[in-house]
This record gives C-alpha cells, sequence and structure tokens, in this order.
C-alpha cells in the first residue's frame, strides 16, 4: 500500500515545482515588462545557477532573480567546467543549419575539387573581409558560397548591386577586394540582397565577415587559412 502514497508524494511534489515554475516566469513577465527599454521578452526559463532566471530579448541575455526584482546583464560563467554559459546559449540560439542557408542569394566560388563548402558574409566595403580574401585564396579544395551582406553604409549597397548584377560575379568580387579594381555599374534585380540583410538580422549576424561552416559551426572575424583549414576539416567529421 505505501508504493502508491509514494507515487501520489512524488507526482504531487512535481505539480508543485511546475506550478512555483510556472509562477515564477509570470511574475517576472509581469515585472519586468514594466521596462521598455528590454523590449519584448520572447523566454523565461530557469538558468543553471540557484535561484536565477534567465530572460532573453532577442538574442540578448539578461539574467533576474525569481520574482523579477532585480535585472542585470553579463556572462554567466560555469567556473568548475571553465564554461562561458551565455556564449554558449547565444550561440545556440543563432546557430544556422547549412542546409538551411539560402544558398540561391549567394554566388560560388569554387577552388580545386570544391568538395568542402564554407559560406562567408561579407561587405565589400570591410576591411577585415579584404583581409580575409587574402587569407581565403590560400585555401583549397573548397566551394565558398559568398553573401554580399551591404550593412556599412549606402556605398556598400551600391557596390553589392554591381557585383551581384555582374556577368561574373565571382571575377568582378575578386577584382574588388583583392586588387581594388571598382566593379562597373550594373543593373538588376537586387532583392537577394535585401534578403541576405534580413537574413543576417534574423540570425544574429552582426559583424563581417562571418562564416558559416558545414556542420553548422560558425566563426566571425578575419581568420587565418590556417584556422579556416582546422574548420573545414573539423565540420566534414
Amino acid at each position: 500500500m505505501k508504493l502508491p502514497n509514494c507515487r501520489a508524494a512524488a507526482l504531487a511534489a512535481a505539480l508543485l515545482a511546475a506550478t512555483a515554475a510556472h509562477a515564477g516566469e509570470a511574475e517576472i513577465r509581469k515585472n519586468l515588462g514594466a521596462i521598455p527599454q528590454l523590449g519584448q521578452i520572447d523566454e523565461v526559463r530557469k538558468s543553471p545557477m540557484p535561484g536565477v532566471w534567465e530572460v532573453r530579448t532577442g538574442f540578448d541575455i539578461y539574467y533576474t532573480d525569481e520574482q523579477g526584482s532585480y535585472v542585470m546583464q553579463g556572462h554567466l560563467i560555469d567556473v568548475k567546467a571553465r564554461k562561458n554559459l551565455t556564449e554558449e546559449r547565444i550561440e545556440k540560439l543563432s546557430a544556422v543549419a547549412f542546409d538551411q542557408l539560402p544558398l540561391k542569394d549567394a554566388f560560388k566560388i569554387v577552388r580545386g575539387n570544391g568538395k568542402r563548402k564554407l559560406a562567408v558574409f561579407e561587405d565589400p566595403n570591410c576591411g577585415y573581409c579584404k583581409h580575409f580574401e587574402k587569407e581565403l585564396r590560400n585555401v583549397d579544395n573548397v566551394t565558398v558560397h559568398l553573401f554580399l551582406y551591404p550593412v556599412l553604409g549606402p556605398d556598400s549597397a551600391v557596390k553589392s548591386r554591381d557585383i551581384w548584377c555582374a556577368k561574373d560575379k565571382a571575377k568582378t568580387w575578386t577584382s574588388w577586394m583583392i586588387d581594388g579594381t571598382r566593379p562597373p555599374t550594373a543593373e538588376c534585380d537586387v532583392g537577394a540582397l535585401q534578403r541576405n540583410v534580413a537574413f543576417g538580422r534574423k540570425y544574429n549576424i552582426t559583424g563581417t565577415p562571418t562564416l558559416i561552416f558545414e556542420d553548422g559551426s560558425r566563426t566571425p572575424g578575419a581568420i587565418p587559412a590556417a584556422q579556416v583549414e582546422t574548420m573545414l576539416k573539423q565540420a566534414s567529421r
């Protein structure tokens, strides 16, 4: 007769915990919802740290107490595991599966056998991108899907249009980024560029260059060719 009672007690405890969690979330949403600077709260959940809740607005992470009386923004570190839990959370939220990339809105640059795959978001006026392009020339046997991502001003949009509308996009891009030959004026449908910017905003692509590898891993910045090689190998495992 004791077993059913134990089960009932366990079920009651679970229900109480669930109710408390729901009440905590509701109270946090109510109290923090009064702070317009936070914006729309997309998610509230318990953090790995006891008594601390995570509040997400878009890709911004905040932390609060169980009542939502205090709020702070910063990095939550797992000291024992030596992990930045906030960074890991943001990376997970902004992850993009390679097969979900809108490749029709990019153009290809194929080197060697082209078996390995890499997607790159770049602005034609980005100095770091120009440096990265020189590094990327040392990487062979890869297909680069180049997404024009004009986010640095009106001239970036003009250059991106001229490159996208060129007869040979890859050659025009390389001539500009490596040799400094400005692309000739061209006109065509630039809906792809607008979609690229919208896609980047949705997936938190905040800087150029941003690299996305075949396994979905993502790296911002003008990393050296050796690091690109290492990540391409890891992505193909």
